[in-house]
């Protein structure tokens, strides 16, 4: 018989789970990587920005307000752009605006469909949409970020070769497009194999979390199923978004490429 609820855990138990950590600093020492550091800053940010986030969600539940909802999305927005953007530096301003405007706006489509016609709720209901803009936004940074990451370079370790190109007369925009293409597919490629995994290789969390709470579980499944198409498109329109409308501010009506590396 399903449980009504979690189980709650208690915070001397909680704490348990960072003992794991252990391990990890064990095999990286066994294995001279030098990156303890790095492990501990990040367990400790992931759990303040966890906490935060736990105690503003906890009010925006218990106050809800579309102007609440609002704020928290615009929020993720900027943080997404902000750690894109600080990823990939060297890009001129109009690549930056491309990359922005398809992170916000594939994002905030993908959102809208998702809340109103599948789920079918209030899309200022911060109980559905905040937690599905975080997955949806999450992916999203990531595709983009390793599409840009991918494309700027393989445009570096090709230099020779479009600079070449371009000596005979070829168009950048001719040149240019395989390198968007490639780039969209290393990006894409991380969704899809997870795809391909999921429900044999794995129980991806937002299915674990929803059996755990006491959802049945066709009800989660059905839920896993529709967020992860989602994810898969809004990191398509994403990283599409980025790099055809960015890779177009490289080259002048000159045929002139300005590389942005």
């Amino acid at each position: 018989m399903m449980n009504s609820g979690v189980v709650a855990i208690s915070i001397w138990r909680f704490l348990m789970i960072y003992l794991l950590l252990l391990i990890v600093l064990g095999i990286m020492k066994k294995s001279n990587i030098d990156q303890s550091k790095l492990l501990f800053i990040a367990s400790v940010r992931m759990t303040v920005q966890l906490v935060i986030a736990g105690f503003i969600l906890t009010y925006i539940f218990k106050n809800p307000h579309p102007a609440f909802t609002v704020i928290y999305i615009l929020s993720m927005i900027a943080f997404a752009i902000h750690r894109v953007l600080s990823k990939n530096k060297g890009l001129n301003l109009r690549f930056k605006i491309a990359i922005g405007v398809s992170l916000s706006l594939s994002g905030l489509a993908i959102i809208l469909f998702f809340v109103i016609a599948v789920v079918n709720q209030n899309i200022f209901n911060p109980q559905y949409t905040i937690p599905l803009s975080g997955m949806i936004f999450g992916n999203a940074m990531t595709g983009v970020n390793l599409g840009v990451k991918t494309f700027r370079e393989s445009i570096d370790s090709e230099r020779s070769r479009i600079e070449a190109l371009v000596n005979f007369g070829a168009k950048p925009k001719h040149i240019l497009r395989p390198f968007v293409n490639q780039a969209l597919e290393t990006a894409i490629l991380p969704t899809l194999n997870s795809m391909v995994g999921m429900g044999i290789v794995s129980l991806p969390g937002m299915m674990t979390g929803q059996i755990l709470s006491g959802t049945l579980p066709m009800t989660a499944i059905i839920y896993q199923i529709a967020i992860m198409i989602a994810i898969c498109t809004v990191v398509c329109l994403a990283v599409f978004g980025s790099l055809y409308f960015g890779y177009r501010t490289l080259y002048n009506d000159r045929n002139q490429i300005n590389y942005i590396i």
